[in-house]
């Protein structure tokens, strides 16, 4: 009889793992350990490590719903905000304390490993392209007056988004993210 594939417990087992630990504060045994199965099962499906953390990159990539940001049943300016407060309630669930997997593997890795570094600019380039995309259709509709070009606005919307997730991070506190979404506000009309 074929044995089953864990392979799905072990990415979701890395994904929280990662998402509170880090990478280098999660070892093989603590996602076998989580998935509840032998470490060895973590091998019989990736590579390495790194492997499960591009897979893992992957699937948290899907969870921020970029789709959102495609619904032209909202108008582009608020279908924009509520991507970003949809973003801001996920932090809340975890009390500010996780960060964004982008900006946690990003700040840990960048100087450990070409691969997770261009896996997180890849990321993070295809958000800003995202957000720039419906930043240039409220231009387009005349809501966007702002002297920025969508992309430079674009890049600064999710460099900003980045740097009050960490903050909101460091402080266990909303208060950066309503520092950011009082900036959104100013800029995105």
């Amino acid at each position: 009889m074929p044995r089953p594939s864990v392979r799905e417990q072990l990415v979701e087992a890395a994904m929280e793992c990662f998402h509170e630990r880090g990478f280098n504060g999660t070892g093989i045994q603590d996602i076998a350990r989580t998935a509840g199965v032998p470490k060895g099962s973590v091998y019989n499906h990736f590579e390495n490590k790194e492997a499960l953390a591009g897979e893992v990159m992957d699937r948290y990539a899907a969870s921020r719903r970029l789709e959102m940001l495609g619904d032209e049943s909202l108008p582009p300016v608020p279908r924009l905000r509520a991507h970003f407060q949809y973003l801001a309630a996920d932090l809340e669930r975890f009390s500010y304390g996780r960060g964004c997997m982008f900006g946690n593997f990003g700040a840990e890795l960048a100087n450990q490993t070409d691969t997770m570094r261009g896996k997180v600019d890849a990321r993070l380039s295809a958000w800003t392209d995202a957000v720039t995309q419906v930043l240039e259709e409220a231009r387009a509709a005349g809501a966007l007056t702002s002297a920025l070009t969508p992309g430079q606005l674009g890049q600064f919307l999710v460099d900003g988004w980045e740097g009050a997730v960490l903050r909101a991070k460091v402080t266990r506190s909303r208060a950066p993210l309503d520092g950011f979404f009082d900036v959104f506000d100013s800029l995105v009309v």
